[in-house]
């Protein structure tokens, strides 16, 4: 992988910051931006409502996007990519739509975002029973404890495919099987795998992937919702309204099929235009290349972080089992302390909670360093951070 030409398609990485934190947002390659500027340059109208030139054109840009989305994600039909603002949305789309009756339960696991377990609270108060599954004493995903979890009622398994604590893989096609065995559907939180992985939906076998679309050189504000086609026409609109009807009277409304029932209102055409840019730029630069980098920069780093006296890794230690992402806090400091000193160095890493606080309460943590890794970083950036948390570390001393 050409790291250097894949920089200069990144103009703000000529302000000389080493940006550390993609694992919160990633940097967006002028071929992004480019093709966003392009729907208002040149065809800035409204998509399957006006039949004029620019509409069709509109819609055409639109369709085509969501097709590269599909094959991004390996689904078997464009029509199961739903678009949402991004993974927070398409969890909630789930948590309303879904019809959960006398199976009521759903079973997450204990590292998860806050978009993967607030609405499941919220859910508790329409009757659905949460229960969440506990780690082992190395951070990692308890199998067996997740099968004791599990019997009839279970309705939804919804777990990170991938940590934003630290990037730690969960076993997916395990969770999948175990869950599949006892009836019960699998959303995966697909927001930090999909940028650094090759996968296929279909062959996993979920019912459910989201992905947010700035976590993948994508525009903010952008996401999606993958889902299996006989589920989508299960499930109930979340948002009704424009776009979303055939037909309606003061009575009644006849509903379109997905993923049109989903996606109420005029969508965001430059954003989706976008994320079909990313998706391509991605596709060409290679997942797994990126995926193998962000790893090897990454254990470079726990190397250097773990020869420190006063660092301690937070998560799970083994690199093997993770993207590229190290959590990690610096003994007799707080984390926006070590992040503001970095900060001062032109280092951008990402400090505090993660929105996961409870993970970090149940452990009477109060958060973390955390560093991740992209295709556009550099062994130079590690080294550099290594350095300055080595000075941070003197200090203290």
């Amino acid at each position: 992988m050409d790291v250097e030409k894949i920089r200069a398609d990144f103009p703000v990485l000529e302000r000389g910051i080493a940006y550390l934190d993609s694992a919160c947002m990633t940097l967006r390659p002028k071929q992004v931006i480019e093709e966003m500027c392009r729907y208002y340059y040149e065809f800035p109208a409204c998509p399957g409502r006006s039949l004029h030139r620019m509409g069709a054109e509109a819609s055409e840009e639109m369709e085509k996007s969501r097709k590269k989305v599909a094959g991004f994600l390996g689904a078997g039909k464009e029509s199961e990519i739903v678009f949402t603002r991004n993974t927070t949305e398409a969890i909630n789309l789930v948590a309303r739509s879904l019809e959960f009756g006398e199976r009521n339960a759903v079973v997450t696991s204990d590292r998860e975002h806050n978009s993967n377990l607030v609405p499941w609270q919220l859910a508790g108060k329409r009757g659905v029973e949460h229960r969440i599954v506990r780690s082992t004493p190395q951070n990692e995903f308890d199998l067996d404890a997740f099968r004791e979890e599990m019997d009839k009622s279970v309705r939804l398994v919804s777990v990170a495919h991938a940590s934003n604590l630290d990037g730690y893989v969960l076993p997916a096609r395990e969770i999948i099987r175990t869950a599949h065995d006892f009836g019960a559907l699998v959303l995966l939180d697909g927001a930090q795998s999909a940028p650094h992985s090759e996968l296929s939906v279909k062959k996993m076998d979920c019912d459910f992937f989201t992905v947010s679309a700035h976590k993948m050189l994508g525009p903010s504000g952008m996401g999606c919702l993958y889902a299996k086609e006989s589920v989508l026409e299960e499930m109930e609109p979340f948002i009704a309204g424009g776009s979303t009807v055939a037909n309606s009277t003061y009575e009644s409304a006849e509903f379109l099929k997905a993923p049109e029932k989903f996606e109420a209102g005029l969508q965001d055409i430059a954003g989706i235009m976008g994320f079909g840019k990313a998706c391509d730029y991605l596709e060409r630069a290679g997942r797994k290349k990126i995926g193998e980098y962000g790893k090897k920069l990454n254990e470079r780093l726990q190397r250097g972080l773990e020869e420190m006296q006063k660092v301690e890794i937070v998560g799970v230690r083994d690199a093997g089992k993770r993207t590229g992402i190290t959590s990690f806090n610096v003994k007799g400091l707080d984390s926006h302390d070590v992040a503001v000193l970095l900060d001062e160095a032109k280092i951008a890493v990402r400090s505090g909670m993660h929105c996961l606080h409870s993970w970090f309460n149940a452990r009477k943590i109060r958060g973390s360093v955390r560093a991740s890794f992209y295709l556009y970083n550099t062994r130079e950036e590690t080294e550099l951070l290594l350095s300055e948390v080595r000075q941070i570390e003197k200090q203290l001393a």
